[in-house]
Formats: C-alpha cells, structure tokens, sequence
C-alpha cells in the first residue's frame, strides 16, 4: 500500500512538472513570437505597403509541433496579446485579431497532423494544409469581417484600399478581386516561407523543447 502511494506521489510530481514546463515554454515561445511581429516588412509586388509580412508564426508552429495544437492556439493568443497590450496597435487590434485568426488556420492542422504521426512527411502535409487553409480563411475573413471592420473603425474607404491593389495589379476593381489578385498570393508565400523555415529550426529546438 505505500509503496502504491509513492508511487502516485511520484507520477502526480512528474504530470505536475510536465504541466510546468509546458506554460513556460508556451510563455516563452508567445513572447518571442510578439517580439518578431515587430520586424515587419512589406512585399511590394505582391500586395499593397500597409500588408505586411513577419515571422512570428515559426515559433507558434514550432510549439504546436512540440505540444500540440491547442498549445498552438495559446501561444497564437498570448503572442498577439502581448503585442497588443507591449507595443500597442496602429489597427485597432483588428490586425492582431487577423493575426490570430489566420496564425490559427496555419498552425492547427499543422498540429493535427503531426500529432497523429511525428514524421518529417506527416509534418510537411500539415504544413502544407495549413496553409491552404490559411489563404482560404483569409480570402472569406478579410471580405466579409477584416476589411469592413477596418474601414469602420478605421475611417478608411473600401475604395481606397481597392485602389491600392489597382496600383500593382490594374485588374483588380472590387474588394474580391482584391482579395484574389492580392491576399491569396501573399498568404501562399507567406505559409511556404514559414513552414520551410520551421522545418528547418524544428529538428534543433525540438531538443530543448521537449528535452530529449
């Protein structure tokens, strides 16, 4: 009978430092990953200045391959979170609302995936069905929510936006076109980068990660 009770003490011990590690790891990576929101830049010809590309997805994807996917879905919310509340917003919060939203439709399938089989290949299909689901979310999120939330709160005409897009690509005449000459390509590069990115990092930092 001790002998059982030491050794459920021992097992509690362990899930309790397990639970540990696994909050301050996921603080961690949120904290870097709202640190690398900052270094922001634009890609000119693929979308208009005020779209811009970063890099805090790869360590929101490289915890999500560590700890799962609603590991991911927490360090997707405290990072946009403590860039909120840190560095402020220039959007109303609707970018980091965006940011979280779109970070998600990456990051969980990736998770899902690679949850159901830690393999280079499983890792690579959940990459890569994030990111098409990414572009889709985003084509649907940013017509119909984003955009006209933007402008709403923002004061800024659609039309200005559009015109914006017009300027790189002389097709685009609706937020639609817009949204299909503009965002899908710039989501597709995006989720590409990164996940060649994270999958060249995670093989390093998984050993940090989950300590083996």
């Amino acid at each position: 009978m001790n002998q059982e009770v030491i050794l459920n003490k021992r097992i509690q011990t362990a899930g309790n430092k397990s639970k540990l590690r696994t909050m301050v790891q996921i603080a961690m990576l949120s904290a870097v990953s709202a640190v690398l929101m900052l270094f922001e830049f634009p890609i000119p010809f693929l979308a208009p200045p005020f779209i811009k590309m970063d890099f805090s997805e790869i360590p929101v994807l490289v915890g999500t391959f560590a700890m799962g996917p609603l590991a991911g879905v927490a360090i997707e919310l405290l990072k946009n979170i403590l860039h909120l509340v840190t560095y402020g917003t220039t959007t109303g919060g609707i970018g980091e609302l965006s940011n979280f939203f779109i970070g998600c439709a990456l990051v969980v399938p990736a998770g899902f995936f690679y949850k159901k089989r830690k393999t280079r290949k499983s890792a690579l299909w959940g990459m890569g069905s994030g990111t098409l689901l990414m572009v889709f979310a985003g084509c649907i999120s940013n017509v119909f929510v984003m955009f006209p939330l933007y402008s709403a709160v923002m004061g800024i005409p659609m039309d200005t936006f559009i015109a914006m897009g017009t300027a790189i690509h002389p097709a685009i005449d609706n937020m639609v076109t817009f949204v299909v000459l503009c965002m899908v390509p710039f989501n597709l590069a995006k989720g590409i980068i990164i996940s060649l990115i994270t999958l060249l990092l995670y093989k390093r930092l998984k050993v940090v990660l989950r300590g083996e």
